[in-house]
């Protein structure tokens, strides 16, 4: 594949809202988790909340969109100078030639969640003024980040459970390569709601504390809600961080446990590195997907195992942001780049003791150490399997 460029990225998640809070978080090895306070919840779960979504509504000619998860994806989209960076390529390509890639699993769920509470009694009809199309609908994130922005290129939805803001970079990839972009913003969000919580929790998902991954007591996710954006544009040599690979798979092999062996996950690095032209040698740390549930954590050391032997330092930064679900994707690219223009690992500092049959090289404490090539795995329940690799351009 061709390289592109991460010419502008932005990231807000529980560790902070934009690049330089995120940065200090991660820099101080702690985690923001804490006891579930989201609305009605009465579960006993830690989450990874983004504060003030409350008091941020989308308003004047967008007012329609207003939602949580459209406010989480307008606070990310003021971050970091990236609408600037937007404008910038428009004056460069055009808008009609930037295309749009967005990922969400549940999209804008919670407002369908609070309109069914608004049930007309004797009818069972849903309230006339629930704007589903703006809101639940999951174009909604896609239409609404292009009218935002000003662009007018093709514009993508894509919900693959939690590998769907990965796949992002994916399929803007292609387009760019068969010529339907010149440049491409992709990310997306995805926004606590109950379904979630509750749907976890139902399946016995979910952990009573912090999350944490490859730890020998780890007993479920913490779920967090992230959003998280980069502009993506063909490379130049020195040009910074660059898309050098990525993988994708669906191993269908059950709608919600991975393939025990990580068949998919494994598959979906090799093609990565094939696609990247690189050898496992050349990476120099492996952002796991590593969601700190038996089964799954379990499946993906086998997978790593299998590709990476023991040698290459892993480690899953969920223990910070809780599991994002669709939008884990994004922020753990930019997380894993963060690293490579910082020059360090990121810590897990919520697995106290990492699991004694875990065989791949989990590293909790992080460090500093100079990284050329990561790689960041992204997998969703039935299968989808998404993997990254990002390094200098």
């Amino acid at each position: 594949m061709q390289q592109l460029s991460l010419t502008h990225y932005t990231v807000t998640s529980a560790l902070g809202c934009g690049l330089q809070e995120t940065l200090a978080t991660l820099r101080d090895r702690r985690s923001p988790l804490r006891p579930c306070d989201f609305e009605t919840v009465t579960l006993r779960t830690f989450i990874g909340a983004v504060d003030g979504l409350e008091d941020c509504p989308v308003e004047g000619a967008l007012a329609a969109y207003d939602c949580r998860n459209n406010r989480l994806a307008q606070l990310a989209l003021s971050q970091d100078g990236f609408r600037g960076a937007v404008a910038g390529a428009v004056k460069r390509y055009g808008s009609s030639r930037i295309g749009v890639f967005a990922g969400t699993s549940t999209a804008a769920i919670f407002e369908s969640e609070k309109a069914f509470r608004r049930l007309d009694p004797a009818t069972g009809i849903l309230p006339a003024n629930f704007p589903y199309r703006e809101t639940h609908n999951t174009f909604s994130i896609a239409d609404f980040i292009q009218h935002t922005l000003r662009l007018e290129g093709p514009a993508v939805s894509i919900s693959a459970a939690c590998a769907s803001t990965a796949m992002t970079f994916a399929a803007a990839s292609r387009m760019i390569e068969f010529g339907l972009c010149d440049a491409a913003v992709v990310g997306g969000v995805d926004s606590l709601c109950l379904t979630t919580l509750y749907g976890f929790h139902s399946l016995q998902l979910t952990s009573e504390g912090p999350c944490r991954p490859f730890d020998a007591a780890r007993d479920g996710i913490s779920i967090g809600e992230a959003g998280g954006f980069a502009l993506l544009e063909r490379a130049q040599s020195g040009s910074g961080i660059a898309l050098l690979g990525y993988g994708e798979t669906s191993d269908a092999h059950h709608m919600s446990s991975p393939h025990p062996e990580g068949l998919g996950a494994r598959l979906a690095m090799e093609k990565a590195l094939a696609s990247a032209r690189l050898q496992s040698s050349d990476i120099d740390y492996v952002n796991l997907h590593g969601t700190a549930t038996k089964v799954g954590d379990s499946a993906e050391d086998k997978a790593i195992a299998a590709v990476f032997g023991k040698s290459t330092p892993c480690s899953s930064t969920k223990g910070m942001t809780g599991h994002t679900l669709g939008s884990s994707g994004i922020i753990e690219a930019i997380l894993s780049t963060l690293g490579i223009v910082h020059g360090f690992i990121p810590a897990s500092p919520t697995t106290l003791k990492v699991d004694p049959a875990i065989a791949c090289h989990y590293v909790t404490d992080g460090g500093e150490r100079p990284l050329k090539r990561v790689m960041t795995n992204s997998f969703g329940f039935g299968g989808s399997n998404c993997s990254l690799i990002f390094g200098c351009a």
